[in-house]
């Protein structure tokens, strides 16, 4: 089980790394690809971007240094949270509805490893 925790917390850190430096450092073509960033200010979009930057970081560094390991099932509930906050706020309300499956698997992928880090393995 922790292997396989491991491996979720890597595809969640990658996942959420690559959007995060997006929305954060290159906030004019994340509006060009996101059309839920369109709707909102340069600030919101970086914003959003630099909490999945420490949502990536958070999930990942905790536990891998050894420093603080109970942080990582916090990210990745701050994870679950910019989903659930991405699926309710942002998609359904805008008939965006091809972009709820990854927001899903993002959504269940952060709740198995909070679940995991939390309760099945504590740190």
């Amino acid at each position: 089980m922790n292997t396989v925790l491991w491996i979720v917390q890597g595809i969640l850190a990658l996942m959420y790394g690559m959007a995060g430096i997006l929305k954060a450092f290159n906030t004019a073509k994340a509006k060009e690809q996101l059309s839920w960033a369109k709707r909102h200010s340069d600030q919101f979009v970086r914003m959003i971007g630099i909490f999945e930057l420490l949502g990536a970081l958070g999930v990942l560094l905790p536990m891998l240094t050894g420093i603080l390991p109970w942080l990582t099932p916090v990210a990745a509930l701050g994870l679950v949270l910019v989903q659930a906050l991405a699926i309710l706020t942002e998609h359904i309300p805008n008939k965006e509805y091809k972009a709820l499956p990854f927001n899903l698997i993002l959504f269940v992928l952060a709740a198995f490893v909070a679940y995991g880090r939390f309760v099945v393995i504590p740190s």
